[in-house]
């Protein structure tokens, strides 16, 4: 398992700054939900975490490591990262996908081992994408192929994984089994959601964030207040436990009063 630690860590674009001071971590084996509305920043902190963008403060830690003191392919031989949209597989199928995950530990032109295929074999089956391992990619749906990406993840026995809303296009069968997955492996997780029930249901720990900067971080029940929520979301909520799990469930009430930016130019233009 490994570790990811961050300091300070700020990030801007064309002057604007879109992460500002960045204090969190993930620990060794636990699952790590960033949560916050569109816009506060949580694809950009997986970026930075990935070593997709080189912060303008701060680092990025794996274990006592810092990001930029490793080589790429130590990097790429303990990180997996699941993105939101993948289009970029031309003229493969779901397996040439998933064996891509096993490219760290080989050489440029070297073929798959057997213990190589195994894996691959293990990782379809998890993700139960295994009977479509032969079709072309171009012919999966957005579910299929979000399962195809984390099982080409899985793929490389990564000890971390940063996953941006890996449960959009999913229905809700296969986003409890997502879950269920994650939180069986002996892996450190950092994942983009939205869904605050699932972040409450899932995650040992959730950093809140919200115009760029940390709003709340802790365990669920600490952090997913109806103060919190009104004030980052903008929305009423109730907050209490599942009558049969007794898991913490949030249930939205209404939006609030609070306007946004564009609902006051509307108004000002019609007066």
């Amino acid at each position: 398992m490994g570790r990811i630690t961050t300091t300070r860590l700020s990030w801007s674009v064309k002057g604007h700054r879109l992460l500002d001071g960045i204090e969190m971590a993930a620990h060794d084996g636990k699952v790590v939900g960033l949560l916050g509305p569109n816009g506060s920043g949580k694809s950009t902190l997986l970026r930075l975490l990935a070593g997709l963008r080189r912060p303008d403060t701060g680092t990025v830690r794996y274990d006592d490591t810092g990001l930029r003191e490793l080589g790429r392919r130590v990097l790429a031989r303990r990180l997996a990262v699941v993105e939101q949209d993948v289009s970029a597989h031309h003229h493969v199928n779901v397996r040439q996908v998933v064996e891509l995950g096993r490219t760290p530990f080989r050489g440029r032109f070297g073929a798959l081992s057997e213990r190589d295929r195994g894996i691959v074999d293990a990782a379809l089956e998890r993700t139960e994408i295994a009977d479509k391992q032969h079709q072309s990619w171009h012919t999966l749906s957005g579910g299929e192929r979000q399962r195809t990406q984390l099982a080409r993840a899985l793929a490389q026995e990564p000890r971390e994984i940063l996953l941006d809303e890996p449960t959009n296009h999913l229905d809700i069968r296969h986003q409890l089994e997502l879950l269920d997955l994650l939180t069986s492996l002996d892996v450190t997780c950092v994942v983009a959601l939205h869904d605050l029930n699932l972040a409450a249901r899932y995650c040992d720990h959730v950093i809140v964030l919200d115009h760029g900067q940390v709003a709340a971080a802790g365990d669920p029940e600490t952090v997913l207040t109806p103060d919190l929520i009104r004030s980052v979301y903008g929305v009423d909520v109730l907050v209490d436990r599942e009558h049969v799990t007794g898991t913490l469930r949030v249930t939205y009430l209404a939006a609030t009063a609070r306007q946004t930016t564009a609902t006051k130019a509307m108004q000002l233009d019609h007066q």
